[in-house]
Protein backbone atom coordinates (compact mmCIF):
# COMPACT_ATOMS: atom_id res chain seq x y z
CA UNK A 1 0.00 0.00 0.00
CA UNK A 2 2.02 3.35 -1.00
CA UNK A 3 2.49 5.89 1.29
CA UNK A 4 0.49 9.36 2.57
CA UNK A 5 1.59 12.11 0.51
CA UNK A 6 1.86 15.73 1.35
CA UNK A 7 1.03 18.61 -1.29
CA UNK A 8 0.87 22.67 -1.28
CA UNK A 9 -2.47 24.26 -2.70
CA UNK A 10 -2.57 27.69 -2.53
CA UNK A 11 -5.56 29.79 -1.17
CA UNK A 12 -6.82 33.48 -0.84
CA UNK A 13 -7.35 35.06 2.48
CA UNK A 14 -11.18 34.48 2.75
CA UNK A 15 -11.02 31.37 1.37
CA UNK A 16 -8.71 30.74 4.54
CA UNK A 17 -11.40 32.01 6.87
CA UNK A 18 -14.18 29.97 4.86
CA UNK A 19 -11.52 26.49 5.79
CA UNK A 20 -11.17 27.87 9.47
CA UNK A 21 -14.73 28.52 9.90
CA UNK A 22 -15.39 25.07 8.75
CA UNK A 23 -17.65 26.64 5.77
CA UNK A 24 -15.28 24.98 2.76
CA UNK A 25 -14.90 21.70 2.83
CA UNK A 26 -14.17 21.11 -1.05
CA UNK A 27 -12.46 22.78 -4.22
CA UNK A 28 -12.56 22.84 -7.72
CA UNK A 29 -9.62 23.26 -9.94
CA UNK A 30 -9.81 23.12 -13.82
CA UNK A 31 -8.08 20.03 -14.96
CA UNK A 32 -4.98 20.73 -17.59
CA UNK A 33 -5.85 18.18 -20.05
CA UNK A 34 -9.63 18.34 -20.81
CA UNK A 35 -11.49 14.78 -21.68
CA UNK A 36 -13.79 14.74 -24.62
CA UNK A 37 -17.40 16.74 -23.79
CA UNK A 38 -18.96 12.90 -24.22
CA UNK A 39 -15.75 11.01 -22.36
CA UNK A 40 -16.68 7.94 -19.88
CA UNK A 41 -14.67 8.95 -17.02
CA UNK A 42 -12.64 7.01 -14.04
CA UNK A 43 -11.11 8.45 -11.25
CA UNK A 44 -8.74 5.87 -9.94
CA UNK A 45 -5.07 4.28 -9.63
CA UNK A 46 -3.54 2.71 -12.95
CA UNK A 47 -1.06 1.40 -14.01
CA UNK A 48 0.32 3.49 -17.21
CA UNK A 49 1.76 1.62 -19.95
CA UNK A 50 5.69 2.14 -20.58
CA UNK A 51 8.31 1.04 -23.12
CA UNK A 52 11.20 -0.65 -21.86
CA UNK A 53 14.62 -0.90 -23.24
CA UNK A 54 14.08 -4.16 -25.14
CA UNK A 55 11.00 -1.98 -27.54
CA UNK A 56 8.15 -4.18 -25.92
CA UNK A 57 5.27 -2.38 -23.37
CA UNK A 58 4.86 -3.32 -20.01
CA UNK A 59 2.58 -1.73 -16.52
CA UNK A 60 4.86 1.13 -15.80
CA UNK A 61 4.08 3.03 -11.86
CA UNK A 62 0.64 2.86 -10.76
CA UNK A 63 -0.74 6.62 -10.72
CA UNK A 64 -3.82 8.12 -9.45
CA UNK A 65 -6.04 10.14 -11.50
CA UNK A 66 -8.87 10.76 -14.33
CA UNK A 67 -8.72 8.21 -17.31
CA UNK A 68 -11.20 7.81 -20.06
CA UNK A 69 -11.14 5.99 -23.32
CA UNK A 70 -10.04 2.51 -21.97
CA UNK A 71 -6.89 4.22 -20.33
CA UNK A 72 -5.42 5.43 -23.51
CA UNK A 73 -5.87 8.67 -22.08
CA UNK A 74 -5.83 9.96 -18.61
CA UNK A 75 -4.17 13.30 -16.58
CA UNK A 76 -2.78 12.40 -13.25
CA UNK A 77 -3.94 14.35 -10.09
CA UNK A 78 -2.13 16.54 -8.95
CA UNK A 79 -3.67 17.09 -5.71
CA UNK A 80 -3.36 13.58 -4.71
CA UNK A 81 -5.73 10.62 -3.72
CA UNK A 82 -8.00 9.97 -0.56
CA UNK A 83 -5.78 9.86 2.21
CA UNK A 84 -2.94 12.07 1.28
CA UNK A 85 -2.56 15.38 2.86
CA UNK A 86 -3.10 19.57 1.24
CA UNK A 87 -0.82 22.15 3.39
CA UNK A 88 -2.22 25.20 2.74
CA UNK A 89 -0.30 28.35 1.55
CA UNK A 90 -1.65 31.69 1.77
CA UNK A 91 -0.72 35.06 2.38
CA UNK A 92 1.66 36.40 5.26
CA UNK A 93 3.97 37.85 7.09
CA UNK A 94 7.17 36.50 8.57
CA UNK A 95 7.90 38.55 11.83
CA UNK A 96 11.05 37.70 12.82
CA UNK A 97 13.45 40.50 13.31
CA UNK A 98 10.84 42.72 13.01
CA UNK A 99 10.70 43.45 16.68
CA UNK A 100 6.85 43.30 16.10
CA UNK A 101 5.24 41.06 19.25
CA UNK A 102 2.11 39.22 17.38
CA UNK A 103 0.05 36.79 20.32
CA UNK A 104 -3.39 36.03 18.40
CA UNK A 105 -4.17 34.51 21.57
CA UNK A 106 -3.95 37.40 24.64
CA UNK A 107 -3.09 34.60 27.14
CA UNK A 108 -0.85 32.36 24.13
CA UNK A 109 2.60 32.27 23.08
CA UNK A 110 4.15 34.63 20.61
CA UNK A 111 4.16 33.85 16.93
CA UNK A 112 6.66 34.17 14.36
CA UNK A 113 4.06 34.29 11.28
CA UNK A 114 0.88 36.44 11.03
CA UNK A 115 -1.68 35.82 8.13
CA UNK A 116 -3.63 38.41 6.27
CA UNK A 117 -6.50 36.33 6.37
CA UNK A 118 -6.65 37.22 10.40
CA UNK A 119 -6.10 40.57 9.27
CA UNK A 120 -8.98 42.32 7.05
CA UNK A 121 -8.22 45.17 5.16
CA UNK A 122 -8.98 48.28 6.85
CA UNK A 123 -9.03 46.80 10.40
CA UNK A 124 -7.50 48.25 13.15
CA UNK A 125 -4.76 45.02 13.22
CA UNK A 126 -4.15 45.97 9.31
CA UNK A 127 -4.14 49.81 9.85
CA UNK A 128 -1.79 48.19 12.89
CA UNK A 129 0.41 46.24 10.28
CA UNK A 130 0.69 49.29 7.74
CA UNK A 131 1.92 51.90 11.03
CA UNK A 132 4.84 49.63 11.60
CA UNK A 133 6.15 49.12 7.60
CA UNK A 134 5.21 45.57 7.53
CA UNK A 135 4.65 43.85 4.32
CA UNK A 136 2.76 40.40 2.76
CA UNK A 137 4.36 37.58 1.05
CA UNK A 138 2.78 35.96 -1.03
CA UNK A 139 1.08 32.72 -0.94
CA UNK A 140 3.49 31.23 -3.36
CA UNK A 141 6.59 31.68 -1.34
CA UNK A 142 5.32 30.69 1.79
CA UNK A 143 7.56 27.59 3.36
CA UNK A 144 6.10 24.64 5.21
CA UNK A 145 7.22 26.02 8.57
CA UNK A 146 4.98 28.19 8.59
CA UNK A 147 1.90 26.23 8.38
CA UNK A 148 -1.32 26.28 9.86
CA UNK A 149 -3.95 24.53 8.46
CA UNK A 150 -3.45 20.87 7.41
CA UNK A 151 -6.33 19.40 4.99
CA UNK A 152 -6.66 15.46 4.93
CA UNK A 153 -8.18 14.58 1.17
CA UNK A 154 -11.33 12.57 1.70
CA UNK A 155 -12.44 11.94 -2.30
CA UNK A 156 -11.52 12.87 -5.28
CA UNK A 157 -14.11 12.95 -8.75
CA UNK A 158 -14.15 14.86 -11.67
CA UNK A 159 -17.21 16.68 -13.19
CA UNK A 160 -18.38 19.56 -15.04
CA UNK A 161 -18.02 22.94 -13.88
CA UNK A 162 -21.76 23.49 -14.43
CA UNK A 163 -22.83 20.33 -13.18
CA UNK A 164 -22.03 21.57 -9.75
CA UNK A 165 -25.11 21.45 -6.50
CA UNK A 166 -26.72 23.58 -4.52
CA UNK A 167 -25.34 21.32 -1.58
CA UNK A 168 -21.46 21.29 -3.25
CA UNK A 169 -21.63 25.15 -4.46
CA UNK A 170 -22.24 25.88 -0.43
CA UNK A 171 -19.63 23.82 0.55
CA UNK A 172 -17.10 25.49 -1.58
CA UNK A 173 -17.28 28.65 1.04
CA UNK A 174 -19.04 31.23 -0.30
CA UNK A 175 -20.48 33.28 2.47
CA UNK A 176 -23.70 33.76 4.12
CA UNK A 177 -24.45 37.70 4.01
CA UNK A 178 -26.65 39.05 6.64
CA UNK A 179 -29.53 38.96 4.71
CA UNK A 180 -29.70 35.35 4.14
CA UNK A 181 -28.45 35.81 0.49
CA UNK A 182 -25.19 33.89 -0.74
CA UNK A 183 -21.83 36.06 -1.61
CA UNK A 184 -18.61 34.86 -3.13
CA UNK A 185 -16.84 36.57 -0.49
CA UNK A 186 -16.94 37.62 3.49
CA UNK A 187 -15.74 40.89 1.95
CA UNK A 188 -18.23 42.52 -0.27
CA UNK A 189 -19.48 42.32 -3.64
CA UNK A 190 -23.06 40.94 -5.36
CA UNK A 191 -24.96 38.25 -3.54
CA UNK A 192 -27.62 35.66 -4.65
CA UNK A 193 -30.15 34.37 -3.79
CA UNK A 194 -29.01 30.86 -4.15
CA UNK A 195 -25.35 30.00 -3.43
CA UNK A 196 -24.74 28.24 -7.54
CA UNK A 197 -24.37 32.07 -8.93
CA UNK A 198 -22.18 33.14 -5.78
CA UNK A 199 -19.88 30.55 -6.65
CA UNK A 200 -20.08 31.06 -10.24
CA UNK A 201 -18.63 34.94 -8.83
CA UNK A 202 -15.77 33.29 -6.86
CA UNK A 203 -14.99 30.99 -9.81
CA UNK A 204 -14.47 33.98 -12.09
CA UNK A 205 -12.58 36.22 -9.53
CA UNK A 206 -9.91 34.25 -9.55
CA UNK A 207 -9.67 33.86 -13.57
CA UNK A 208 -11.79 31.28 -14.11
CA UNK A 209 -14.11 30.54 -17.15
CA UNK A 210 -17.46 29.79 -16.03
CA UNK A 211 -19.19 29.83 -19.90
CA UNK A 212 -15.98 27.34 -20.95
CA UNK A 213 -17.54 24.88 -18.55
CA UNK A 214 -14.19 22.88 -18.54
CA UNK A 215 -13.54 19.37 -16.67
CA UNK A 216 -12.60 20.17 -13.05
CA UNK A 217 -11.12 17.98 -10.22
CA UNK A 218 -13.70 17.64 -7.40
CA UNK A 219 -11.18 17.20 -4.14
CA UNK A 220 -13.03 17.21 -0.85
CA UNK A 221 -11.42 17.75 2.52
CA UNK A 222 -11.67 17.69 5.86
CA UNK A 223 -9.03 19.73 8.52
CA UNK A 224 -6.50 17.94 10.68
CA UNK A 225 -3.58 18.98 13.60
CA UNK A 226 -0.66 19.92 11.31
Amino acid sequence: MSQAKERPILFSAPIVRAILEGRKTVTRRAMKCQPDADASITVESYNVAVTNRRGYQEAGPEIFGAWWRDGESGCKCPYGKPGDRLWVRETFIDLRGTGVEHRPDPDGPLQRYAYAADCRPGSHSDEARKDFGLKYKPSIHMPRAACRILLEITDVRVERLQDITYEQAAAEGVHRGPLREWCASDEGGACHKYPVPAFRDLWQSVGGNWDANPWVWVVEFKRVTP
